[in-house]
């Protein structure tokens, strides 16, 4: 069955076209900063980390972690191998972070690793990853009674250093199980197109009978794709899984009783080398093609015509049929190289003519691009591709300059799709197109639902929470931050977006110092009176800036309905957003 292509359905009750924008406002925010007795496990890109996928997977990492089950709790790893956490009551009396767990094996040593992730999968479970390549399931206990006793009831290497990016608990009345999103990065040394490094996305379940002594992995599926999703979640069912992202995934290992199931009506798609590669020059093009083992001189015959090519290998005819343009057969000749490989040149009729193909329909060759023609055709192309915009070249002024547009006017070069996996078959069974929605963040609003992701929609910031049990209306609208995808375009420096899981305000950090807040629309105590519309405004919208004292990079960034937290390398600060209680 084909996946439903489906679309996302604003409601318009929650659009506000009356919006005004946000007025600055110069209120100081309280804040609060706790020096740290060990420094955060930062893990910096290595040197064979250099693409962009790297950087959003690895350099962007948001190492603060929100424990969603238990307001104003956050946790982070130290470079002493300790989980720390922060739970706030009251602002005026705040202690130090407390170490609620520490990793049995110092990963220091390790070169090769990643930095360590954790994610509080329900009220009393967690998953860790400590970035060599080892899993844990830790049974917490009840985290909101401290103090609280972490024990591993699972720990398995699996292989490649990898991150969690999401999990979930799945209780029945036979087993208990933790299903687990894992991401790496990893080379493909055969792919020799593009950067050569391709996104692994592991869906591992975990699973311990009733019967049972300990946890075993119980299914583990594979997907693969060209760019780090956007957002990747399972649902809390575990019947099925979620991704937004630029460049599709698609489903590479699976389990071997889900695999009979999937064969009966997957197409094969293997990877067939190219029968010849070819490239042209103005005047000519050369051939040169794979010959089968043992294949003698006489073994080759080739006919040329000046319309059409014939070639037959061992009596058989590999190539034939219809040129794209003429040729002067009489001039056009076959060599064999010494790698056994045939070399054939045509001389062009139409000097100049580039070829889109080499015969009418075939495709069983693969052209190579001359850089220097690349080069050529760039410059050919030049003016369709210039700052200026200019479609006619001979007038003095552009009718539009690159320059007057603002960086929120600008289309977006990237495509990004949001698709759903069944959980059974791995087979896509919805797919949303969100053509220039952009991605912005996404927020766990209720953690017994699936985290909402925010898009852009013209110049909103809409969120919408997934509901998997919904076949027919699978995402909601819950809530618009108005302009917010206008004002934060203009943000070259970002580094985190987040927003109140009540949608009271969204804000968002740039890499050293500065935090950025939006509140919503909120009563004000005296009525304003608009001049210009002549109508009274008794609502108004403010943006906030904090400046944090200190000059260390920002590492992690959560929000919460009262505060924010910025974590540095050394410091956890805390801002008080909600003033009012």
């Amino acid at each position: 069955m084909e996946a439903a292509h489906c679309s996302l359905r604003v409601k318009r009750p929650l659009l506000d076209p009356r919006f005004e924008g946000y007025k600055l406002s110069l209120e100081p925010l309280p804040c609060y900063q706790l020096g740290l007795d060990a420094a955060v496990a930062e893990v910096k890109l290595r040197d064979d980390q250099y693409t962009l996928e790297h950087m959003h997977a690895f350099g962007m990492y948001n190492y603060l972690h929100c424990d969603a089950w238990y307001q104003d709790s956050v946790y982070y790893i130290d470079n002493l191998g300790r989980i720390m956490n922060l739970t706030v009551m009251l602002d005026t009396a705040l202690g130090k972070p407390r170490e609620v767990f520490r990793l049995p094996t110092d990963v220091t040593a390790c070169d090769n690793r990643l930095c360590a992730s954790v994610h509080f999968t329900s009220p009393t479970w967690a998953t860790l990853s400590d970035g060599t390549g080892r899993l844990y399931v830790i049974g917490t206990g009840d985290r909101g009674n401290s103090p609280e006793k972490w024990e591993i009831m699972f720990n398995e290497e699996l292989g490649n250093p990898f991150i969690i990016i999401h999990s979930v608990s799945l209780l029945d009345s036979e087993e208990h199980s933790v299903a687990v999103l894992l991401l790496r990065i990893e080379k493909e040394e055969l792919d020799m197109k593009g950067s050569g490094f391709y996104v692994s996305l592991e869906w591992v379940t975990v699973s311990k009978k009733k019967d049972s002594k300990k946890y075993e992995i119980t299914k583990h599926h594979v997907l693969r794709g060209k760019s780090v999703p956007h957002y990747a979640a399972i649902e809390p069912n575990g019947n099925g899984l979620m991704i937004v992202s630029y460049k599709s995934f698609t489903v590479v290992s699976v389990d071997q009783d889900l695999e009979e199931s999937m064969d009966e009506d997957r197409p094969e798609k293997t990877k067939v080398e190219p029968l010849y590669y070819w490239q042209q020059t103005e005047d000519d093009l050369t051939v040169t093609v794979r010959l089968p083992e043992n294949c003698a001189k006489e073994d080759i015959q080739i006919q040329f015509l000046p319309e059409s090519i014939t070639i037959t290998l061992k009596g058989v005819q590999v190539l034939g049929g219809r040129l794209y343009s003429s040729i002067d057969h009489e001039s056009s000749a076959w060599t064999l190289k010494e790698n056994d490989g045939l070399e054939i040149s045509l001389i062009k009729r139409n000097e100049g003519l580039t070829w889109p193909e080499l015969v009418v329909g075939d495709k069983q060759g693969e052209l190579v691009r001359d850089p220097a023609q690349c080069a050529a055709i760039a410059e050919r192309l030049m003016h369709l591709t210039s700052d200026e915009l200019n479609p006619n070249p001979d007038k003095e002024k552009p009718p539009c300059n690159a320059q007057e547009l603002e960086e929120c006017d600008l289309f977006f070069e990237e495509s990004s799709s949001l698709c759903r996996f069944d959980g059974n078959t791995l087979k896509t069974t919805h797919v949303v197109n969100l053509g220039s929605n952009q991605y912005l963040f996404s927020v766990v609003v209720d953690p017994k639902e699936m985290p909402c992701f925010c898009l852009r929609h013209d110049v909103d910031a809409l969120l919408w929470q997934p509901h998997c049990s919904k076949q027919d209306d699978m995402w909601e609208h819950i809530a618009t931050f108005n302009a917010l995808g206008y004002v934060q375009a203009s943000k070259r420096d970002k580094k985190f977006f987040a927003c109140a899981p009540n949608y009271s305000y969204a804000a968002l950090c740039e890499c050293l110092r500065r935090v950025f807040i939006y509140r919503q629309p909120t009563p004000m105590s005296t009525v304003l009176y608009n001049r210009k519309e002549g109508r009274h405004v008794g609502q108004v919208a403010k943006q906030q800036v904090a400046s944090l004292e200190t000059n260390d990079p920002i590492l992690g960034f959560q929000a919460t309905n009262e505060r924010l937290f910025v974590l540095t390398t050394k410091n956890l600060f805390l801002i008080k957003v909600n003033t009012e209680n």
